[in-house]
């Protein structure tokens, strides 16, 4: 298990108020213990790409295991007022909580798959009251780590077959974030971290050498990088513009000749200002002519996968990109807007009732039911995805999730998937996680498999479907007919 801080302390207050009243709510109305389904899912691709990849899940496996209300929590909620001065919760409502886990069960997609939008996630089936708690913990790690994973498959995209180095830990939206934001990188695609912390946590590789700082300790730039190569002849990558870039290149290319004397090698020279096509160029070619064909080419500086592209269009002669801000920020568009909605519950015979949210934005509209993902292959290559109910019978017809279109027949010579997979039965994990490096092959695979070897990657709107199963569709377009009419 990663530590970390949802992992190191409980995580029972990991919510909003406003899930904690209505927690009370169904407590004090006898729906506490009331079988429900959630589904956790977005509704829009990110960064106005054809993709995302989900991420997050062991990170909110963790959050789980450890769901629970301390006395400290419980103490801090007896605190709590409404109005007029009157305690929000009762001492027999805490006591409720002191014995409350997750108990229930968990599907979801595994990390590093290629999803769509209005595709659940995660499906959450157990107790209403604590499937309504854990919503914001899960809303929180899986927005976060698929958005930022989807943002690092994109700028790997765009800087293949050059590796990318994740550089973000002092930008990131605090410390935890900047953990998570090291995990869904990799998984993206980034070949090490310059973060201790997430080298110890997470067992992925580390990379750095030294900052304008160590220059500017010494009189003099060439001392600066003459000591450092004395401590460290293996691992010399000289940042080299403090003050001019290129005489820092000649600064180092001094050094390097001593280096090669002595038995070792310059590895590479990192550019962090400026104009990174113009000085890539430069300072390749003087350390070609001065016999250095082997030393790479660092570049940083806020890049993403816009500004990696421009380069490489230039055909700048970068060999490593190290990619910070803009990365674990996921600057251009900070928040993935993913969404937790019932869709049914049991009533009070032990049915199982549709539930779903009408609005009069036709993309804010929910899916009712127990929700599954069908994915298609054909001799290998995914074909298309169909979204199912379990509850509702089901057919060999599709149509578009639009809703426009004809049907598609998804006949029984293609080969299935079903994408949603058990990882927690009765509260408990279910299997050992994969490793973070078998996540990242997951990713490439998948990129592999859909054919995506561009950031710019449009969806094969001819050849890929993304449908609703026929029966379920009519089944939706029913109850969001009969909402309609509650409302007049």
């Amino acid at each position: 298990m990663t530590r970390s801080p949802t992992t190191d302390a409980s995580t029972g207050l990991v919510t909003d108020l406003y899930q904690l009243t209505m927690a009370y709510a169904y407590w004090k109305k006898g729906l506490a213990e009331r079988e429900a389904v959630f589904h956790l899912s977005f509704r829009a691709q990110p960064f106005r790409g054809s993709f995302s990849l989900c991420c997050g899940l062991q990170s909110a496996l963790d959050f789980l295991a450890n769901w629970h209300f301390d006395p400290t929590d419980l103490h801090y909620l007896e605190t709590l007022r409404d109005q007029t001065g009157n305690r929000l919760f009762p001492d027999d409502f805490l006591d409720y909580l002191a014995e409350l886990h997750y108990t229930g069960d968990i599907e979801a997609i595994p990390e590093g798959t290629i999803v769509f939008p209005h595709q659940p996630l995660i499906r959450v089936r157990g107790p209403l009251l604590a499937a309504q708690l854990i919503e914001s913990g899960l809303l929180n790690l899986i927005n976060y780590q698929t958005l930022i994973c989807t943002k690092a498959a994109r700028i790997c995209l765009a800087a293949a077959p050059t590796p990318v180095l994740e550089f973000g830990l002092r930008r990131a939206q605090g410390i935890d974030g900047a953990l998570a934001a090291t995990r869904a990188s990799y998984i993206g695609g980034c070949n090490a971290t310059s973060s201790l912390w997430a080298g110890k946590q997470l067992g992925i590789p580390v990379r750095g050498t030294h900052a304008h700082s160590w220059v500017l300790a010494f009189d003099d730039e060439l001392t600066a990088f003459e000591s450092f190569a004395d401590v460290y002849p293996d691992n010399c990558v000289f940042l080299v513009d403090t003050f001019d870039t290129l005489q820092g290149v000649q600064h180092a290319i001094q050094v390097g000749k001593r280096l090669r004397a002595t038995g070792h090698q310059l590895v590479g020279v990192r550019l962090d200002s400026g104009d990174l096509g113009t000085l890539s160029h430069q300072a390749r070619q003087l350390l070609d002519q001065a016999n250095f064909h082997q030393t790479v080419i660092v570049a940083s500086n806020d890049l993403d996968e816009h500004t990696i592209a421009h380069l490489k269009s230039q055909q700048a002669p970068i060999g490593i990109w190290g990619v910070g801000t803009r990365l674990v920020t996921a600057s251009d568009q900070p928040s993935l807007g993913g969404v937790y909605k019932l869709s049914a519950l049991r009533d009070a015979q032990g049915l199982w009732q549709h539930k779903l949210k009408r609005s009069e934005n036709d993309e804010k509209h929910t899916l009712p039911g127990m929700l599954q993902v069908r994915r298609y292959y054909r001799n290998g290559a995914p074909f298309g995805d169909m979204l199912y109910d379990e509850l509702t019978e089901q057919s060999n017809n599709a149509i578009p999730m639009s809703g426009n279109g004809e049907d598609l027949v998804m006949d029984d010579s293609l080969e299935t998937e079903d994408l949603l997979t058990p990882v927690m039965r009765a509260g408990r994990v279910v299997a050992p996680p994969p490793s973070l490096r078998q996540l990242q092959q997951r990713t490439q695979r998948q990129l592999k498999q859909f054919g995506i070897t561009s950031w710019e990657h449009r969806d094969r709107s001819a050849t890929y479907h993304v449908t609703t199963e026929r029966n379920f569709f009519d089944q939706t377009q029913k109850l969001l007919s009969a909402a309609k009419g509650t409302t007049s």
